[in-house]
């Protein structure tokens, strides 16, 4: 089977990764890629905008039998620095922003979605799907800060080859698997590192800086008098 299995349109790269594995193990490192969703999903609850024929829509595909069920977010960390690596070459300021979505400035230029399933107590597949907006000039959905490479850049880039350097830095990240380097680099990536900053937490404001993130994805962050609290995705927000 070829590695990089292209399709002009879908419902959703996940969903097709998904009810393809199941009637066929998928190759490790097997990539779904189209020019348009039908039913794109960001995370739990979301949409993803995307113009036909203008982003980046793919899902990769892993057998990540070796990953302990608690070190599961490796996958999400390798991923984000991995796309942050390519888009370093096209602009500066790309950072990742907690848990993995991928931020130029203040502004959202990559999402990740990962899901995955278990036999026993082993992560037996995992599918990665990524949206990177890289040619549309205009939003209209409401989300709150799109912005794509175009915008960024000011020109139009190559998607096919933007696609090929994202999952050759995947694979080899995932292929050494050196869970040190992939923390560091991840904390190295982060989304507003330095300094104190705004956070949202049962509607309560307050300013905090990061301190680490947990092996199990949990962020840590101090606040102003010193206190540390520990929260999990959607427990707590950016205030941007």
């Amino acid at each position: 089977m070829k590695k990089y299995l292209y399709f002009k349109q879908t419902l959703s790269t996940n969903a097709l990764a998904w009810e393809m594995n199941r009637e066929k193990e998928l190759t490790e490192g097997s990539v779904l890629y189209t020019d348009f969703q039908l039913d794109g999903k960001g995370q739990p609850g979301n949409s993803w905008e995307a113009e036909d024929g203008r982003n980046l829509l793919f899902s990769i595909v892993l057998h990540p039998h070796h990953v302990p069920m608690d070190e599961l977010f490796l996958i999400s960390e390798l991923v984000s620095v991995s796309i942050k690596d390519a888009l370093d070459k096209y602009a500066t300021d790309i950072t990742v922003k907690w848990p993995n979505d991928i931020y130029w400035k203040d502004d959202k230029l990559a999402g990740i979605l990962i899901e995955n399933s278990l036999q026993g107590s082993r992560i037996k597949t995992v599918v990665i799907g990524i949206g990177l907006n890289v040619n549309q000039k205009k939003f209209k959905s409401n989300a709150p800060n799109p912005v794509s490479l175009l915008q960024i850049t000011g020109k139009r880039q190559n998607r096919k080859q933007l696609l090929y350097q994202i999952c050759r830095n995947i694979m080899n990240m995932y292929n050494e698997f050196d869970k040190d380097k992939i923390q560091t680099e991840y904390a190295c990536s982060l989304y507003r590192k330095e300094g104190y900053h705004t956070f949202q937490a049962d509607n309560i404001q307050f300013q905090a800086k990061i301190d680490i993130v947990q092996p199990d994805g949990q962020l840590l962050l101090e606040r102003e008098n010193g206190n540390g609290e520990g929260f999990y995705f959607k427990e707590v927000q950016f205030v941007i």
